[in-house]
């Protein structure tokens, strides 16, 4: 599997897609490609707006995006692209139209026979065991909170350290030390801002300034960086 896992599409200050633009244009090469954008996890967006504001990025570095939502037969549009993309936005609703349209299975052999994947945010807790580790609100509940499977453990993206001021509710840290507790096999990746991981030929790699923590239940929390093996995640 060829897997970009990014954490937040925009950082503060930045154009829309600016700081992940070069390692998406180094995952993707030179080569024209049938790239599918799926923008189902986009409420406040619509999806034609939603997919010229990417397609516009990924012309800036000589590709184009298709978006699913214009397809008659999504399942056949799946089955022909040479690149699968999904944005971020709300993951319940990314994966509870995912269901609908009967696209788990066809999306998920797919990327095991090779085609490359690119996620942000919602995009790639949809890789996940589950979307049990995401960070928003559950507008729509879809048929189960199973996703993809496509790696072994979860990601929280937009991970965040910081207890704000005055602020006496759970922590990020908190809430997945709640997850852990209940779900003793699994790590959970914190992702922050500015990061992603890149899963290729067999190898998990951390790409980015900032350290991605690491959740297990009764061991202690991980802080590791692009220096560091990520390989026991995928055991």
């Amino acid at each position: 599997m060829r897997l970009l896992l990014i954490s937040n599409s925009t950082n503060a200050g930045e154009e829309y897609l600016a700081y992940p633009m070069g390692h998406i244009k180094f995952f993707l090469g030179s080569k024209k490609c049938n790239i599918l954008f799926i923008p189902y996890a986009g409420i406040t967006i619509s999806y034609d707006d939603y997919a010229s504001k990417v397609n516009r990025r990924f012309e800036e570095i000589g590709h184009s995006v298709t978006s699913i939502h214009t397809s008659f037969d999504p399942v056949k549009a799946v089955v022909e692209a040479d690149v699968i993309v999904v944005g971020g936005g709300n993951t319940w609703q990314l994966l509870h139209l995912i269901q609908k349209n009967g696209l788990i299975e066809p999306i998920r052999e797919k990327l095991l026979s090779g085609t490359p994947y690119i996620g942000w945010s919602a995009g790639s807790n949809l890789c996940c065991p589950t979307i049990r580790t995401t960070n928003d609100m559950p507008v729509v509940q879809p048929v189960s909170f199973s996703s993809l499977n496509l790696v072994p453990f979860q990601i929280n993206p937009h991970y965040l350290d910081a207890n704000p001021e005055g602020h006496a509710g759970e922590t990020r840290e908190d809430r997945i030390k709640e997850f852990i507790q209940v779900n003793r096999d699994l790590y959970v990746v914190g992702l922050r801002e500015g990061t992603m991981l890149l899963l290729e030929n067999g190898n998990l790699k951390l790409i980015g300034k900032r350290k991605a923590r690491i959740f297990r239940y009764n061991s202690e929390f991980l802080e590791l960086s692009s220096e560091d093996d990520l390989n026991f995640l995928l055991e």
